[in-house]
């Protein structure tokens, strides 16, 4: 995706296109196959949803050919991770991939060894803190409970997706709000829950006897090995990790 003369262009295939994805289950499979998919164009040619779907049905809200809707309908699924996880931009991470890219990103800590070692902040603590109490917390829910806001602390998206580009939170589901009535209104809303939540702690931490670093390597090899145009330098500008 990107902007010419002010303009959103979508970088996809023609909608006749034998190679298309049609359909979030299709997706989801290819998912699986190649472990790490970002949802839009990026330094590597190839390693996104936007170039390998049609650009005519973006944000048109129809659940079937939307791929923007396909996002949601993933997260429910629980099959594939979503979040932001690729230099804080959205993307998918595949059940069987994800214990390795916790395991680099977290560099073996939980989050709590984190905080005990001085290497957490206060802001990210508040908000971990939350999900002691509960599975899954709306976005709104989470910045209030946490103390985010107007007259407490800031940067609730930078913390959050901060989180996330750690391995410790993910988008689990899209979910409307509901009234007194118990009745759903609105736009749906980010719901957000740890990996463990979604997968369990075993899985989670089933590549923690790898040295991180190796974890690492091992994502590096995989992407490059299912887009074969990634270069060191464009593996390290998508996947690439600042502490």
């Amino acid at each position: 995706m990107a902007i010419e003369n002010g303009v959103w262009i979508m970088r996809g295939l023609f909608w006749d296109d034998p190679l298309r994805i049609r359909s979030w289950q299709e997706l989801i499979r290819w998912i699986d196959e190649v472990g790490f998919l970002p949802l839009f164009k990026n330094e590597i040619d190839g390693f996104s949803v936007e170039e390998h779907t049609s650009e005519l049905y973006w944000w048109s809200g129809e659940a079937e050919q939307d791929p923007w809707e396909w996002r949601q309908l993933m997260a429910h699924s629980g099959q594939v991770a979503y979040g932001k996880f690729f230099g804080k931009k959205a993307g998918f991470i595949s059940r069987a991939w994800f214990p390795h890219f916790a395991n680099w990103r977290r560099r073996g800590y939980d989050f709590d060894s984190r905080w005990d070692e001085g290497l957490a902040t206060l802001r990210q603590k508040r908000l971990m803190d939350q999900f002691a109490a509960r599975e899954e917390l709306y976005s709104f829910e989470l910045k209030a409970l946490a103390g985010f806001g107007k007259d407490g602390e800031r940067n609730f998206e930078g913390t959050v997706t901060d989180l996330q580009m750690g391995g410790y939170l993910l988008i689990r589901d899209f979910r409307q709000r509901l009234n007194k009535k118990g009745r759903p209104y609105g736009w749906p809303i980010a719901v957000y829950a740890t990996p463990e939540v979604l997968w369990g702690y075993e899985h989670i931490s089933s590549a923690y006897r790898t040295e991180p670093e190796q974890s690492g390597e091992l994502i590096f090899e995989q992407v490059g090995k299912s887009f074969p145009a990634a270069t060191e330098l464009k593996l390290q500008a998508v996947l690439g990790w600042e502490r």
